[in-house]
């Protein structure tokens, strides 16, 4: 996900879109605690993904 991809979203959208972030950073972990977890980069992309979202959302609050 790039920041460019988020420019265009509503606030709703954003939402939506973390609460699913979340959820995955949620199962991955699980994975992970497991064994289970093959490619252990994807929990930093997540990861990075729920900032960047909360950093638009965040400057959306700002400007408005």
């Amino acid at each position: 996900m790039k920041k460019e991809d988020l420019k265009g979203k509503s606030a709703d959208e954003l939402k939506k879109m973390l609460l699913e972030a979340r959820k995955e950073q949620f199962n991955l972990r699980f994975q992970h605690s497991g064994g289970q977890m093959e490619n252990t980069a994807q929990m930093r992309k997540v990861r990075r993904d729920i900032a960047r979202i909360k950093t638009m959302m965040n400057g959306q609050k700002a400007a408005a």
